[in-house]
């Protein structure tokens, strides 16, 4: 119940926190020079954290409807994730629209998971879930920061057929 109790400075923390990470992960992009770079990334995480707020609130709205007449429990109906849903689903249309099938290759297949993982990111930390968003922001940082190195560099060299995953 605490969870859904949040004041103004809780909501910029939790928006200010999705625009945090969605930054760090588009910095990487941008830095490589892809489509979806930093201002992509901030805005995917910080709209998806936006409508996350907005689920939270509308859970307290309902929470303290009830409280106030027992009977509207009868009355209001509250989902805990239909607009998170309608976020994965939205955003998996963006990132069917970054992937590029050209001469036989497909392009674009990490930019759009990049972009799907970070409005999870965005959920997270709109949700409150601080500790989430953080691990889960490190992680993907890493796997394409740090991954596509050892990638290019290690078993690409190793195996001729091999095509990186991390391609775009």
């Amino acid at each position: 119940m605490e969870r859904y109790m949040i004041d103004e400075w809780e909501i910029v923390l939790r928006v200010c926190s999705a625009l945090l990470a969605g930054g760090i992960i588009g910095w990487e992009r941008e830095r490589r020079g892809k489509a979806a770079g930093f201002v992509t990334n901030m805005l995917v995480c910080v709209g998806a954290a936006t409508i996350s707020v907005i689920q939270v609130l509308i859970i307290r709205d309902s929470l303290e409807l009830i409280a106030s007449d027992p009977n509207n429990a009868l009355v209001f109906k509250s989902d805990l994730a239909r607009m998170t849903a309608q976020i994965i689903s939205g955003v998996g249309f963006l990132g069917a629209g970054a992937i590029i099938h050209e001469k036989g290759s497909i392009k674009g297949i990490t930019t759009a998971a990049i972009i799907w993982v970070v409005a999870a990111i965005g959920i997270a930390f709109g949700m409150g879930f601080y500790f989430l968003g953080f691990v889960v922001t490190v992680i993907v940082f890493f796997m394409i920061f740090i991954l596509k190195k050892a990638e290019v560099n290690y078993i690409s060299k190793r195996n001729a057929n091999y095509e990186p995953f991390l391609d775009d």
